[in-house]
């Protein structure tokens, strides 16, 4: 026979037993619950909200890691508001390299190789784009290049999703060397270079205009 104390054991095991399975189930439905949260599709419609929009805004003042951007110079542009007058970086060997590059890539389609405005959409019809050495733009200081390249203008839409700031900038200061290769002077060279012009312009003084002599080399097949 039974002791009164495995009986009152064998009584209390369904209960143990019960507490233990409840224990290991819990954690499960915990889980599914919070992987079965309401949620919304991208731009249903809610109830919830006044305006009826599930979609969000981002909280005033919202930036995303690594957007803080709090550099107007280099990342706008901008000097006190206005356009800068000089680049965020020492414009070296590399970085008009770089920039001719980027230019070669992105601007050449419509402003050309030299800038003039005749690149290849252009003559297939889109509409042309000023010339970079007219007046107005060899005025206008390298902040105004990059806050165009950044937010576009006229028909040039924005290309700040395709080139990062750094080569923008690069742009703008090929931009200038290609303004100042139109409007230098032969004695502002140096002296290689002064001296390779000088024997490139005599070359070309030499040379017979278009045509010259056509009229006797006619003759003499004709005589034949």
């Amino acid at each position: 026979m039974w002791s009164i104390e495995r009986r009152v054991h064998a009584a209390r095991r369904p209960a143990w037993l019960a507490a233990l399975a409840l224990a290991a189930l819990a954690p499960a439905c915990f889980r599914r619950r919070k992987y079965s949260q309401p949620t919304y599709k991208s731009l249903r419609s809610s109830d919830f909200f006044t305006d009826g929009r599930a979609s969000r805004d981002f909280p005033k003042g919202t930036i995303a890691r690594g957007f803080l951007r709090e550099d107007d110079f280099f990342y706008r542009g901008k000097q006190d508001t206005a356009f800068a007058k000089d680049f965020p970086m020492p414009v070296t060997r590399a970085v008009l390299d770089r920039g001719r590059e980027r230019y070669n890539i992105y601007c050449t389609p419509c402003h050309d190789w030299a800038g003039s405005g005749r690149g290849m959409v252009v003559r297939r019809g889109f509409k042309q784009p000023p010339s970079f050495h007219i007046d107005r733009l060899r005025d206008s200081p390298p902040g105004y290049f990059f806050d165009v390249m950044t937010n576009g203008f006229s028909t040039m839409s924005s290309y700040a999703s395709q080139v990062p700031p750094e080569d923008r900038w690069a742009i703008a200061a090929y931009i200038r060397a290609l303004q100042l290769s139109q409007q230098v002077k032969l004695r502002d060279l140096p002296a290689e270079e002064r001296q390779r012009a000088e024997e490139a312009l005599r070359q070309a003084a030499a040379a017979p205009a278009p045509g010259e002599g056509d009229e006797h080399s006619g003759h003499e097949s004709g005589g034949h």
